[in-house]
């Protein structure tokens, strides 16, 4: 069975993104959903429609907990696992104005997150073969940073800083306002000695000024492949060295062969098409004489 733990602070987000997330789409109340009898006790299928991985069960089952806990979520697939189109994922049964109202905030989380871990899951076979790892970065989607984080490491790669307080990135605009490399490395240290300083270079003269400066890792950002060579020949095994730059799962192979420790992209959480998944109510329950009968769709 595979085994993916919600990290702490992503677990708490759940409600908080789910709350929203409802609060969107219900709002004042869903007045379709008043169309269906009270206490009409009703069967869904949640089906695939293409192959991808499993990723956001725990955002699903907050919908519902936060629409009706007595709807029954059974799934089918774990968590980080690979489907097939025409797989039934999960079957839930429950008040069938729950159901309908659910739907699509719950398909939503689950279809961008599978789709998130997919991607994920691509780029870490691509790399399987290598001694490289394949971090996600901040270009995540607004209100979900937590989610997709945690989607890629589903798939297989890994997170680099979380956001703007867990360590020092000091880029281009930071260099041009401290008025260089070092000074900007030298203030980061004064405001927090014990976070990692990463700097973002475009040139081989700011690499060797980043590494004198004593920066913690550097990442190189669309160097050719000449210039990656040229750096790592630079540096000890001390120095962590970063790749960036428009990379492709197709990219990572031409960059095995050099002493770099990580390739970044953004196109793990932001270059996504969502997970084309489905839901349909597949049974209803007479609540008068409690026999099952077959919807006609």
């Amino acid at each position: 069975m595979l085994n993916y733990k919600l990290p702490e602070k992503t677990a708490h987000d759940i409600p908080v993104c789910v709350s929203r997330a409802l609060s969107e789409d219900i709002g004042e109340g869903d007045i379709s959903a008043m169309l269906i009898p009270e206490c009409s006790i009703a069967e869904a299928e949640i089906t695939a429609n293409e192959t991808a991985v499993l990723c956001g069960k725990a955002w699903v089952d907050e919908v519902f907990v936060q629409l009706d806990k007595s709807v029954q979520l059974i799934w089918h697939v774990e968590e980080g696992q690979l489907f097939d189109r025409g797989t039934i994922i999960a079957t839930i049964i429950g008040d069938a104005r729950s159901l309908v109202s659910g739907e699509r905030t719950a398909l939503n989380f689950l279809q961008t997150l599978s789709a998130t871990a997919t991607c994920a899951r691509y780029y870490s076979l691509a790399a399987s073969d290598s001694h490289l790892k394949i971090l996600d970065t901040r270009k995540t989607i607004p209100g979900l940073r937590l989610a997709q984080k945690y989607a890629v490491t589903v798939g297989g790669c890994y997170n680099h800083r979380i956001g703007l307080y867990d360590a020092f990135l000091i880029k281009e605009n930071h260099i041009s306002v401290c008025g260089g490399i070092t000074e900007a490395i030298s203030k980061a240290r004064i405001i927090d000695p014990k976070k990692p300083v990463q700097v973002e270079v475009e040139t081989i003269k700011e690499f060797e000024e980043a590494v004198f400066a004593g920066a913690n890792s550097v990442l190189v950002d669309n160097f050719s492949l000449a210039d990656i060579k040229r750096v790592t020949s630079l540096v000890t095994d001390d120095i962590k060295i970063e790749i960036s730059g428009n990379l492709t799962a197709q990219d990572i192979e031409k960059y095995s062969s050099f002493s770099v420790s990580h390739l970044s992209s953004g196109s793990l959480t932001k270059h996504i098409n969502a997970i084309d998944l489905s839901m349909r109510i597949v049974r209803m329950k007479n609540t008068k004489n409690n026999g099952p009968r077959l919807c006609n769709n």
